[in-house]
């Protein structure tokens, strides 16, 4: 990467909504970026247009004083942005991204848009029929740490959702290395409030929340799983009664003569060069308040020989590495930038900070 180098001009579409918004605090303290353009999402649009940023989120005043305007493709190319990330709901980046794409801008969607490889499971797991198979093909799906490579050379990302990215880290090196016996691996989840969004919902009331599970034997994150993993896999998610992050549970059948050595050596090996998945030592368990504030994935695990039972259990910052961060390093590696521009050193108490 050259010394210097003209500002990479960016736009977000979403930006009034927490994943959207964490990426603008991100942008802003990017050194290489200038903030082309803030949209609402369709849903938002209406309410958000001409409002500032900063009164919407009022931690950045004095920041920025870009307001957040109604999105339409008129308005975002206006801006000349040579990137536009889309934390919109998924309907609106199945039709924005491929006008985006045909104009030869670079796009990394947050939603599910473009996640699954296959158009007919939208129908079933997003309740919307997909148009743009072709493009769903070119997609590459927007993991770092598995797809480095493709990544560089996108035009379209699709960033991966929260809750999978906390299950294919921990999983996906063990699949590949042919660890893992052909059972059902089961996943428990819990994620903070935030991973529900910003509209109203009486279950996300302060008053209300409640640790509970959801969308059982039927979420959306599951095919997306199974599709990055390469394995059959039950998932329950919880709602966690705090305002971010996500910790899940991960149990899985060891293949015959598999030892706690060999999964420790194919995660470290996967990881120990990656600047945001840390492999925890022996006795260590991740957790929530450790990875708030951040875009790491911790990973921890026990292995009961005797069963040949495997727990691992993972640790993320759903609007960090599960959405904003995640398409922040993606957007890094694809316009050459060091993986780690953009990201602040963590505070000492994070739990008491973020929110």
């Amino acid at each position: 990467m050259k010394s210097e180098r003209e500002a990479l001009v960016v736009s977000v579409v979403g930006a009034g909504g927490y994943s959207g918004a964490e990426l603008v605090g991100l942008l802003l303290r990017h050194s290489g970026v200038q903030l082309g353009g803030l949209f609402g999402s369709s849903q938002r649009a209406a309410a958000a247009a001409d409002g500032a940023f900063a009164s919407e989120f009022p931690t950045f005043r004095g920041l920025t004083d870009l307001p957040i305007r109604a999105a339409n493709m008129e308005a975002i190319l206006s801006d000349s942005p040579q990137a536009v990330f889309l934390a919109t709901p998924h309907e609106a980046s199945h039709e924005l991204a491929p006008q985006l794409c045909s104009e030869g801008v670079v796009v990394f969607d947050l939603s599910a848009a473009f996640r699954l490889n296959d158009p007919t499971a939208y129908p079933k797991h997003y309740a919307f029929t997909h148009h743009h198979p072709a493009l769903l093909q070119r997609a590459v799906y927007g993991l770092a740490e598995l797809n480095r490579s493709k990544i560089a050379q996108a035009q379209l990302v699709a960033v991966p959702g929260c809750y999978p990215t906390s299950v294919i880290l921990p999983v996906r090196p063990l699949a590949d290395a042919g660890l893992l016996a052909a059972n059902p691996i089961i996943v428990d989840s819990t994620s903070g409030v935030s991973g529900a969004g910003r509209s109203l919902s009486l279950r996300s009331l302060f008053c209300e929340v409640s640790q509970q599970p959801y969308g059982v034997l039927k979420h959306r994150h599951q095919p997306e799983m199974e599709q990055e993993c390469n394995a059959d896999i039950i998932f329950t998610p919880h709602l966690g009664p705090y305002p971010r992050g996500i910790l899940s549970t991960v149990h899985a059948t060891l293949a015959a003569g598999v030892t706690e050595s060999d999964v420790r050596s194919a995660l470290v090996s996967r990881y120990t060069a990656e600047p945001f998945v840390h492999v925890l030592p022996e006795g260590v368990w991740p957790s929530v308040g450790a990875v708030v504030g951040t875009n790491r994935c911790d990973i921890g695990f026990a292995v009961d020989s005797s069963r040949r039972h495997l727990i691992l259990c993972s640790a993320i910052d759903n609007l960090l590495k599960g959405a904003a961060g995640q398409a922040l390093q993606c957007m890094n590696i694809r316009f050459g930038f060091d993986e780690r521009m953009g990201f602040h050193l963590p505070t000492a108490h994070p739990q008491l900070t973020a929110g």
